[in-house]
C-alpha cells in the first residue's frame, strides 16, 4: 500500500455524489485533505527555505531539493 493510500484510506472519499448526507462527509473530508496539503506544502517550504544556501552538501542537497519541487508545483498549479 502506497501512502497515498494510507492517507486517502485515513480521511475517506471525497468526490462528491450529489447527495447531500454523503457529499456533506465528503466535503469535510476534503476540507482535512486540503488542510494536511497546506501543512506539507509549509514544511517543504521551511526545508527549501532554511537549507539552500546552506555549505554543508546534505543540508544544501535537501534545501535545494525542497526548492525545486516548489518551483515545479508554483508553475504547475499556476500555469494559465
Amino acid at each position: 500500500m502506497e501512502l497515498k493510500d494510507v492517507v486517502m484510506k485515513l480521511i475517506g472519499n471525497i468526490e462528491p455524489v450529489g447527495s447531500t448526507d454523503i457529499d456533506e462527509k465528503r466535503f469535510e473530508n476534503l476540507v482535512q485533505l486540503c488542510d494536511l496539503t497546506e501543512e506539507l506544502i509549509f514544511e517543504i517550504e521551511k526545508v527549501a527555505t532554511d537549507n539552500k544556501d546552506r555549505p554543508e552538501y546534505s543540508m544544501k542537497k535537501a534545501g535545494e531539493y525542497a526548492s525545486m519541487y516548489r518551483e515545479k508545483y508554483r508553475n504547475v498549479l499556476y500555469y494559465e
